[in-house]
């Protein structure tokens, strides 16, 4: 492989990952993991903007929260938001910064689901979750205190799994109302290792062989089960707007997935974070030019909507 563009922000963070010492997440226990993620978080983030809406509520157990810029709404789209963290780690609060600059920043309701983690909730839970909240948000209840017209499914990484799934899930068997758009961020497709990308940025860009490895060893990993690998599953007629970070092991199995979208006839748009490592949308603080890259990846999902 030849030498790829990182770019100096990238390369400041991951030299200084480097120097550090600190010991793989994956050398840790689960809950020292948590935390140290948790901290990593609050340190590399930006701080969080005030909202007029930021509350708490829930689909039967599963804990959600509502972020809204305006103190009240009748109608329109509803940002469904699934956090990312391999499916081991990640909560309401590890992404709350980013959910309140998209409630922000598009104007519209961003509801985060604080779906089951593995290894305490292994396989398939994480999937049953999501499709749970997606159908209970599509069947306007009161508790959101407006009627979405429809949903649109967003998350990073393992998150963006979680939307391209609720996608693929409703359009198999539809909910009450529609998936208007899915905004997936570097997304986690479960499609194996078996891509140039695993091979070219697996050591040394954030996201790791042998995190990933672990990972899938806690989450349960199935074969064969197209609520995991996400190629084995149906091609929703939804549009997809899809992130991918040029740095980023999971690049080549999303555009993989991003082809097959095109060749199924479905809108895609497609846009690369050229020098960019995974991880972005929570360490703003660290890799600020990250920031553009989500003013983009926002603007553009809206254009979807209109």
């Amino acid at each position: 492989m030849t030498q790829p563009y990182v770019r100096p922000d990238v390369a400041a963070f991951l030299a200084a990952g480097r120097e550090s010492g600190a010991p793989a997440i994956n050398e840790l226990p689960v809950p020292d993991a948590r935390a140290a993620i948790r901290a990593m978080g609050q340190a590399l983030d930006l701080p969080p903007v005030a909202l007029a809406v930021v509350r708490d509520l829930a689909c039967g157990s599963i804990s959600l929260r509502l972020y809204d810029a305006r103190e009240t709404r009748d109608s329109g789209p509803l940002i469904l938001f699934f956090h990312g963290g391999g499916f081991v780690f990640g909560d309401l609060d590890s992404h709350d910064s980013f959910c309140r600059f998209v409630a922000q920043r598009c104007d519209l309701p961003v509801l985060a689901v604080d779906y089951r983690l593995a290894p305490e909730y292994p396989f398939p839970a994480f999937a049953q979750d999501a499709e749970e909240v997606a159908r209970w948000a599509a069947a306007a209840p009161a508790a959101l205190g407006f009627a979405p017209t429809g949903i649109v499914t967003c998350g990073d990484s393992a998150g963006g799994h979680m939307a391209i799934l609720v996608a693929q899930r409703l359009g198999a068997r539809p909910a009450d109302r529609p998936v208007l758009a899915q905004w997936a961020i570097y997304p986690f497709l479960g499609a194996g290792n078996d891509w140039p990308s695993m091979r070219d940025f697996s050591e040394g860009y954030m996201l790791t062989r042998s995190a990933m490895d672990w990972f899938d060893g806690l989450c349960g990993k199935p074969e064969g089960d197209e609520r995991y690998n996400l190629l084995l599953g149906p091609v929703p007629q939804v549009p997809l707007l899809i992130q991918i970070a040029a740095l980023d092991p999971l690049r080549d199995p999303a555009r993989h997935y991003a082809d097959r979208a095109r060749a199924a006839g479905a809108k895609v748009v497609q846009l690369e974070a050229e020098g960019m490592i995974h991880g972005y949308v929570n360490m703003r603080t660290a890799l600020p030019s990250a920031q553009q890259d989500i003013e983009n990846l926002l603007a553009t999902g809206l254009a979807l909507l209109e």
